[in-house]
């Protein structure tokens, strides 16, 4: 089995669904010589480890580190605001988080970005490859982000395959949302224009939110992400991480059929070895809620960078519900993020300019934050 990467993922598979967890480790580990983490017990969260990466095919390179620095530096820009370390705990739990206030808040009611990290990443190496806290200096923009915690996952990764994770006022959901009322009840915070946004785990989490807390954020952006309920269980996780897997309703602690659309923006590498770009098609069809829209295809071209596809998808009336952006020849990395954070591709184009502008382009609407 040694030389069968294949037939050791599924006895590894099978060991794992009979709640063999260390059994199973302990066998890719010795297939595929590559040192994994000690292995957690069944019960303990999971995180990808690296030799499934490789086993998963490498993703392609990308210009930001592969790994968060000791001390890396948010860009603030030329004025930088303040960029505070709190926390927040509940029945699930307690999450420290950081949130930057733009010098130009004076307490009038200002939009809130709750930003959601990826694995092996942190809220100060997040902030620093998207830049998200310059383009929130420059917008007056309050934006939070949760972190979590290595006692919760090894890598850090958000547990988003786990059903008590995917449910509304349940784990790491609920800790969230508590973190986005905690900002909102000690700032001024316009409730119609609070939004989510992850990478790649952190996408995952973000899609259960829009999902879970439709009534809490009014837009979602989600980048190299999965829908919501598209892992049950660790198996169902390198299947759906793989392949793309199918959207699951209304079993178990799975989430329900959304009722309405979700306003999301969804940006996705062409070329991402780690979370297959189909997932970036499912978490549209679970956004859309069955709804007939018409879909209009833009393409362009980054002066020196990606080539890539824009997909607007709108309502009888014209406005644009979903948006969709297929970056051609990318891997599983922030797109025109800053190589001074992990998991970023400068080449572009700018994922978080974007979905600022997706988000501003939804509050102006005059049906926006009504169910």
């Amino acid at each position: 089995m040694k030389n069968d990467p294949q037939a050791a993922m599924l006895e590894a598979t099978r060991l794992t669904r009979a709640g063999r967890v260390s059994e199973g480790t302990t066998l890719l580990q010795r297939t595929l010589d590559i040192p994994m983490p000690e292995a957690a017990p069944a019960r303990s969260s999971w995180c990808m480890p690296e030799a499934l990466r490789k086993w998963f095919g490498g993703a392609v390179p990308v210009r930001g580190r592969a790994t968060p620095s000791s001390s890396p530096a948010p860009d603030f820009g030329p004025k930088s605001g303040q960029f505070l370390a709190r926390s927040y705990d509940n029945h699930a739990g307690t999450r420290g988080y950081r949130l930057y206030v733009p010098s130009g808040y004076c307490g009038e009611p200002a939009p809130l970005v709750v930003m959601l990290h990826g694995c092996k990443q942190n809220a100060e190496d997040f902030a620093a490859g998207t830049r998200m806290n310059a383009h929130a200096e420059e917008l007056t923009c309050l934006v939070a982000y949760p972190q979590q915690a290595a006692r919760a996952n090894p890598s850090r990764c958000w547990n988003w395959f786990r059903p008590e994770h995917q449910r509304r006022g349940h784990g790491e959901a609920s800790l969230i949302a508590g973190i986005t009322e905690h900002v909102m009840g000690d700032f001024f915070v316009d409730p119609q224009r609070v939004y989510v946004a992850g990478l790649s785990a952190g996408g995952a989490a973000a899609a259960i939110m829009g999902s879970a807390y439709p009534d809490l954020y009014a837009a979602v952006g989600i980048h190299s992400g999965l829908p919501c309920g598209a892992a049950c269980d660790v198996p169902s996780a390198f299947a759906a991480m793989r392949e793309g897997g199918p959207l699951r309703y209304g079993s178990g602690a799975n989430p329900a059929r959304p009722t309405r659309i979700v306003p999301t923006i969804v940006f996705h590498g062409d070329q991402d070895r780690t979370v297959n770009p189909h997932n970036g098609q499912q978490v549209l069809a679970q956004a859309m809620a069955d709804t007939e829209l018409d879909k209009s295809v833009e393409r362009g071209q980054v002066p020196g960078g990606h080539a890539y596809t824009r997909t607007l998808y709108t309502d009888r009336e014209g406005t644009v519900m979903l948006e969709s952006w297929t970056i051609h020849g990318a891997g599983h990395a922030w797109s025109g993020g800053s190589p001074a954070g992990s998991y970023t591709d400068p080449r572009g184009p700018d994922a978080t300019r974007a979905m600022l502008r997706f988000f501003h382009d939804y509050a102006r609407r005059p049906s926006a934050g009504l169910t």
